[in-house]
């Protein structure tokens, strides 16, 4: 198949995985990603080349309640982002929405960084009990492109938990970013995913 400005040719059995571009998770958010918005451009190029192959795409998206665990008052590492209904929880306007969305962390007592965690949402907000890698595998995927917010965490654990179900695995290199909470977090994530198998383009 042929997709043009891609670096490479899209297989009949590739799927692309958009992680967590919402609003809480770029430069201005609760919990910003310093220049986290600059993957968009590269990410849109993806999904318009996915969009037009007619090939499978799926978004994550934090989707936590008021009270989850991850935040700060409730004994987290993390200041509140991503509630739910509220815009931080949003993905970026700018970024080309068109697939199937998954939400993660929806449960006040349990975090999920990967997005193989998430749950499908319907058009109404309702929460299906199809979760991403049973999609993914309905459709035949069986070669994941991945890219979005961040690299050292909810991308690496999507990633890996991908690998560790056995789909082959590329990291959009120039769409995604990083949090960093330790200088070089990114880099030894970026390391890990590629001793578990991952390719890095």
């Amino acid at each position: 198949m042929s997709h043009g400005r891609l670096p490479v040719p899209l297989e009949k059995d590739s799927g692309l995985i958009v992680v967590d571009v919402q609003n809480d998770f770029c430069s201005e958010g609760a919990l910003g990603i310093p220049q986290g918005e600059s993957v968009i451009p590269e990410l849109n190029r993806w999904i318009r080349a996915f969009r037009d192959a007619g090939l499978p795409i799926a978004y994550s998206r934090d989707w936590h309640p008021s009270d989850h665990c991850s935040f700060a008052a409730h004994g987290g590492p993390w200041p509140p982002h991503c509630i739910q209904g509220t815009p931080g929880a949003e993905f970026r306007e700018d970024l080309v929405v068109d697939g199937r969305l998954f939400c993660k962390a929806f449960e006040n007592g349990r975090d999920a960084y990967s997005a193989f965690q998430a749950r499908k949402q319907r058009a109404d907000g309702a929460l299906e009990e199809i979760s991403l890698p049973a999609w993914l595998n309905s459709r035949g995927v069986r070669h994941l492109y991945i890219g979005g917010l961040a690299t050292d965490y909810c991308v690496k654990h999507t990633a890996l938990d991908a690998l560790r179900e056995h789909f082959r695995v590329t990291i959009i290199g120039e769409a995604v970013r990083g949090v960093d909470v330790a200088p070089g977090d990114s880099e030894r994530a970026i390391h890990e995913m590629k001793q578990a198998g991952a390719q890095i383009w």
